[in-house]
């Protein structure tokens, strides 16, 4: 149970890319990583829609879901799902926090592989995922996107994640879309959209 809530939490970002994708030079690299660091240094909060598909070999139909993202710095982040089903989760204060369609329980989220997840996601929003020690980054390019490709160096998280793919758009440092690979082959996408930076957003959105 608690292993397929940190999937499901990381799922996060969206529609398959078929763009030709080419290898950064080191000097593009550093130079995405340095814009996106600066640029994203002064969000306090972030929400935006989301579009959720997860692929899984043993299903004929991809499931699709929708739902709002909701982050305040510095580790506060909330995935609220609407349809076709309403399910919350919260990342706060260690723990994580589970309302499944009323039905409300907890867990700690001090193990190590929920720590790494929320780091990374929270990390997104700030540049300081880039140097998380327990994950190589390939930094990537195509027409429309900068993509930054996470592959986990601990045991403990290549058992459930393969790799994780953060795309930011060409013209902004916030990202639009998230592949996540398990270590079973389902993939799952995420999409953002109507991401609002730094606008109020109300308490009720970190609580179930």
């Amino acid at each position: 149970m608690i292993k397929n809530i940190a999937l499901s939490t990381l799922l996060l970002i969206s529609t398959f890319v078929f763009a030709q994708n080419t290898a950064m030079s080191t000097t593009e690299a550093k130079a995405f990583v340095a814009k996106v660091s600066s640029e994203t240094k002064g969000i306090k909060t972030l929400q935006a829609d989301f579009a959720q598909t997860k692929k899984m070999d043993f299903l004929d139909k991809n499931i699709v879901t929708y739902g709002r993202m909701s982050l305040k710095t510095p580790n506060i982040l909330s995935w609220k799902y609407t349809k076709p089903y309403q399910y919350s989760i919260i990342f706060k204060d260690n723990k994580i926090f589970i309302n499944d369609q009323g039905k409300k329980s907890s867990v700690d989220a001090k193990s190590k592989t929920f720590e790494k997840i929320n780091k990374l996601i929270v990390g997104s929003s700030n540049g300081q995922m880039f140097s998380d020690p327990e994950f190589s980054v390939t930094y990537m390019k195509n027409a429309n996107f900068n993509i930054a490709k996470f592959t986990p160096k601990s045991a403990q998280l290549l058992k459930y994640i393969k790799q994780i793919e953060l795309y930011f758009p060409k013209n902004q440092s916030t990202v639009a879309q998230v592949n996540m690979t398990e270590a079973s082959g389902d993939i799952t996408n995420i999409v953002f959209k109507n991401t609002k930076i730094n606008a109020p957003v109300a308490a009720s959105e970190f609580s179930l």
